[in-house]
């Protein structure tokens, strides 16, 4: 096998990709061609051109999750709630309990970016689905690592960044199928066409261990800037999706915390939660120390300013969600860690991903996806304090007032003017999201009183940006700096409480949390939340809440703290409230309101199963030890 190229039999050409990577020609390409034109595996991986060139192919094995069709749902906590109607997408199917929506074979197209077609194709976001992808990453990884040997062309430094690229997507695709399924096969050799799978699904934290290894040492061969180093240098400036040793020291941390985790904590080998009662505070703590540990590693190199990250300004924080009419600069300023390579310049999909926010008054197209009002009210106050504080100053009459200001960047609210242009009749100008108002329709428009408009500029309508949202680069990043900050404060808390410091971190975990808030605007962390440890985590989490929303991370989050089925969680609610007084369109944060109540709109009644996501009953079926999720 060894010798043998037949599966990856390709040459490394160079063609544009966002940033212009060097990527791979597809298997699938490779069937066109002549049989003279076969090259030896000698050739393939004898250089720095040829191995890179093979090894890239693995960045288009990323599924795009936020645009993994024309319109998607990728957040399935308590986050948003899709409109009436729209019972194709997971988030629908995830609120009925639905796990097996995932799969093609149960509908699977709206599953977003986990199985969205039956075929799997690199080149085509439409046909790049998580569960193929990963186990087709994962083998052409063991493919490349197990040739290592033929790049004899090659100085040490093109080794290590082969090499360390190849260990870190062996050790993120798998990552990225744990915290969905649980322990799984760890594939850490390739295996022949002709061979029987028989290894054995292994527990959540061998998984664990063995990514690690992978994580760490990739961060270990990997360079922190390719633009600084000598393989990256025929491609300066344009490296900025490549995988450096920040990426994987954020994912050796991630991977670690996950494990840490009270779920991980209390499953056993065949995924069995052994205490559904455990507490939601029930940490491993070795493994919360590993993970601030890398956490650690990574921050003292952002904070000793090492690296090219740092944390955006907020008066630039939509550049790390949307670039408009800045000629398709990719979003992520100095803050992405990770992102998914875009197919091509502009995609019609762009325009999909606006439309299914913005509602049928602004742009034509029903509304998909609105954030729901359970989750919005983690937005707390500009002082620091949650809504339900005593001292936070929250004022029911006046709830727009004195909000934290991600509130304001990331929620339209009623009043909040969405239209510069001509509209008729006028007072569609403003959002009119009070209870029976015009924005207020379940099928249409908002059932929740919101629009979420982190992602999209409020341009993004048809009386203002019009046939123009070619223009419009969206991208949703898999993981960011701010990320890693409130990784660590978790990892951190979970090891020593709030003033715990990893021994190569200068930052303790509240002060890992306060960087994010005096970036936001947001007044540090109150005192008496310090004192206690599960005050100040349930502090940490809401700070990973409101700074994270509706980018992906809430199903995982909530179901690694044993949360998913537990009240207030598995609601979703609507805003009710009509207004009083006079209206002001100038200072929509100073208008009042009257009879505020949340509805409930839906309980998900969620049991011990969904846990974890349930296997494909054909790939349970081929050996025993190949078992199914509990419940499933």
């Amino acid at each position: 096998m060894k010798r043998l190229f037949s599966i990856y039999k390709s040459v490394a050409v160079t063609f544009v990709l966002g940033l212009s990577l060097t990527m791979a020609t597809s298997c699938t390409d490779y069937l066109d061609k002549a049989p003279e034109s076969d090259i030896s595996a000698a050739d393939a991986f004898k250089n720095f051109k040829n191995f890179q060139g093979f090894t890239e192919e693995l960045y288009l094995c990323m599924p795009d999750f936020c645009r993994g069709y024309w319109t998607t749902s990728w957040n399935w906590g308590d986050d948003d709630i899709m409109a009436v109607g729209i019972n194709y997408h997971m988030s629908y199917k995830v609120d009925q309990g639905d796990f097996w929506g995932w799969q093609r074979e149960f509908d699977g197209w709206g599953s977003g970016f986990m199985e969205p077609n039956a075929t799997f194709d690199p080149n085509d976001r439409f046909k790049r689905g998580l569960w193929p992808a990963a186990w087709y990453g994962i083998r052409k990884c063991n493919v490349g690592l197990e040739n290592m040997d033929l790049m004899t062309a090659a100085s040490q430094e093109e080794k290590n960044a082969v090499k360390g690229q190849l260990l870190f997507f062996r050790g993120w695709f798998h990552f990225m199928l744990m915290q969905y399924f649980g322990g799984l096969p760890y594939l850490d050799a390739p295996v022949a066409p002709d061979q029987a799978m028989t290894l054995p699904r292994e527990s959540y934290k061998a998984c664990a261990d063995k990514a690690a290894k992978d994580f760490r040492e990739a961060a270990d061969l990997l360079p922190i800037d390719w633009d600084k180093s000598s393989v990256g240098s025929n491609t300066l400036g344009k490296n900025g999706f490549r995988i450096n040793k920040i990426t994987a020291l954020a994912y050796l941390g991630k991977n670690y915390l996950w494990a840490a985790s009270p779920l991980m904590k209390n499953i056993d080998e065949k995924m069995n939660v052994l205490n559904p009662n455990a507490s939601t505070y029930e940490y491993d703590a070795e493994y919360a120390k590993k993970a601030a540990d890398a956490l650690g590693e990574l921050l003292a190199l952002v904070e000793g300013g090492r690296t090219q990250y740092k944390l955006v300004d907020f008066e630039n924080y939509s550049d790390l969600f949307y670039t408009w009419n800045k000629n398709m600069l990719p979003p992520g300023s100095t803050e992405s860690i990770l992102r998914a390579i875009p197919e091509n310049a502009w995609q019609n999909s762009h325009y999909g991903v606006f439309t299914e926010f913005g509602g049928y008054i602004l742009t034509g197209g029903q509304s998909f996806s609105m954030p729901t009002a359970n989750y919005v009210n983690y937005y707390g106050m500009a002082n620091g304090l949650p809504l339900d504080d005593p001292e936070s100053g929250f004022d029911k009459t006046h709830p727009w007032k004195d909000r934290d200001p991600r509130f304001y960047h990331d929620i339209v609210y009623d009043g909040v003017q969405v239209v510069e242009g001509t509209i008729d009749p006028e007072s569609n100008r403003y959002a009119n999201l009070y209870t029976g108002g015009t924005y207020r329709d379940d099928t249409k428009e908002s059932r929740t009183g919101y629009f979420l408009y982190k992602f999209i500029p409020m341009l993004a309508n048809n009386y203002d940006m019009g046939s123009t949202y070619m223009k419009l680069y969206i991208d949703v990043p898999y993981l960011r700096l701010a990320d890693c900050y409130l990784m660590y404060a978790e990892a951190a808390a979970a090891a020593g409480g709030a003033s715990y410091k990893a021994s190569n971190c200068p930052l303790t975990a509240v002060q890992a949390v306060n960087k994010i808030r005096e970036r936001a605007g947001v007044a540090e962390v109150a005192a008496k939340f310090t004192g206690d440890n599960h005050k100040f985590m349930d502090e940490v989490r809401r700070e990973r809440a409101v700074e994270l929303a509706f980018e992906g991370h809430r199903f995982n989050d909530l179901r690694r703290w044993l949360l998913l089925d537990k009240a207030p969680y598995n609601k979703k609610t609507s805003q009710e409230f009509i207004r009083v007084g006079e209206f002001d369109p100038k200072n929509p944060k100073d208008n009042q309101v009257s009879g505020w109540e949340e509805k409930t709109i839906l309980t998900r009644n969620f049991t011990q199963k969904h846990w974890w996501l349930p296997l494909k009953k054909k790939d349970t079926s081929l050996y025993p030890d190949m078992f199914q999720n509990p419940g499933w």
